[in-house]
């Protein structure tokens, strides 16, 4: 049951090796995509990657700034999980809250993999999570979501940045930067399966409330009980 816790011609030269990086595949980008409000949607498909193992990252700055005189500097641990629904109709959540790390759908196949939670805040790789899309049809949608779990709900400070790596393919990233202050939950990036073709869509949408709350605004329609770490 799911938890909730209340990115010019010259003369001929003599031969040389070629020393310029060779063009990029038709219709396949080899830079990285950074998604925004004017253009915030991706195929995996156009862009190279629409098999294999999707690498989700999420970064911050753990100690941001401390704000007035007598205020001290309190370290962010934001946390990084997703709702998920498979094709078979399986759905819930992955989160380090309650330990939940992994999501396999009815026929066993792990989908989804947590990789642990950096409580302390001192891993500089942030926290990772893994989308398996070696069979896309297995997957009918994923929300990515950021959670600040321990510190004040201060996105600015955070400076929250989320880098979606498709196998074979340049990241995707995706800048927590549109922050609304209070709101402890972020609707980060929504991975659907349109027609066959895995589209990931920018969200960025702070929410007040948690993970019941991102629920509802999505509406995944799961039951949610109390929990914790």
């Amino acid at each position: 049951m799911p938890i909730d816790y209340t990115k010019r011609p010259e003369p001929t030269p003599a031969p040389q090796a070629q020393t310029s990086a060779p063009p990029e595949p038709s219709g396949i980008s080899l830079s990285k995509v950074t998604l925004t409000k004017a253009a915030p949607t991706v195929s995996l498909a156009k862009h190279g990657g629409a098999r294999g193992m999707l690498h989700v990252n999420l970064n911050w700055d753990v100690k941001p700034p401390a704000r007035g005189l007598f205020k001290k500097n309190v370290p962010l641990d934001l946390d990084l999980g997703c709702l998920y629904e498979f094709s078979d109709g399986s759905k819930g959540v992955v989160q380090a809250l309650g330990s939940t790390f992994t999501a396999r759908n009815r026929s066993g196949n792990q989908l989804l993999r947590l990789d642990g939670d950096d409580r302390s805040g001192q891993v500089s790789a942030g926290e990772n999570l893994f989308v398996d899309l070696s069979d896309p049809s297995q997957i009918r949608r994923v929300l990515i979501f950021a959670l600040i779990y321990e510190g004040a709900a201060n996105w600015a400070d955070a400076k929250g940045v989320a880098t979606l790596t498709p196998a074979g393919a340049a990241p995707i990233e995706v800048l927590l930067d549109d922050p609304r202050n209070g709101a402890r939950i972020c609707a980060v990036a929504l991975i659907t399966n349109e027609d066959g073709e895995i589209v990931i869509r920018r969200e960025v949408k702070y929410i007040d409330g948690a993970q019941r709350a991102l629920d509802e605004a999505y509406g995944w329609g799961m039951n949610w009980t109390p929990g914790r770490k």
